[in-house]
């Protein structure tokens, strides 16, 4: 039985636009994995330290009969293979790829914690998501236009095309 999944995609080095698209061909290429949807790409302000570039980001959902944790190990094989280095906490990156939602479930462990402990809070996750699924329901928080209604623009901006 497939589980719909919501992933969230975000680049801000080495053509962030291109990274973001070279995932979502390596999604489309994921055994078990059918992607239904990509939302447009978003440009945002960094999360953390600023004294980086600003992010190129976007949402996909897809059907998958994988389990959450395989999700995640593929996830990480993609971001790996896409030159991603963990060397500072909410530092620039090449890719980053997050599991957001799967199914209406809730997932807590050492690796994994479903729906994404950020998703209701951030402008780069919300608006994308709302775009896609405006009528999703998210376990624990309500529904995401709720969120978006209340979530701050804080300077994001749509792409009409990512350059």
């Amino acid at each position: 039985m497939s589980t719909l999944v919501y992933l969230g995609l975000g680049s801000n080095l080495s053509d962030p636009c291109a990274q973001l698209e070279q995932a979502i061909h390596s999604l489309e290429m994921l055994p078990d994995c059918q992607i239904l949807k990509c939302s447009s790409f978003y440009r945002s302000r960094p999360m953390g330290p600023q004294d980086q570039p600003e992010y190129i980001n976007a949402i996909v959902s897809l059907e998958t009969n994988l389990q959450a944790e395989s999700l995640l190990d593929a996830l990480q094989a993609i971001e790996q293979r896409q030159g991603r280095v963990r060397d500072r906490h909410w530092g620039a990156r090449t890719l980053d790829l997050d599991i957001l939602l799967y199914g209406d479930e809730v997932i807590d462990t050492d690796r994994l914690s479903v729906p994404h402990p950020g998703l209701h809070k951030r402008e780069f996750v919300l608006y994308p998501l709302y775009e896609l699924a405006p009528d999703l329901m998210v376990p624990g928080r309500g529904s995401i236009a709720s969120l978006y209604q209340h979530c701050d623009a804080n300077g994001i901006e749509r792409l009409e095309a990512c350059v």
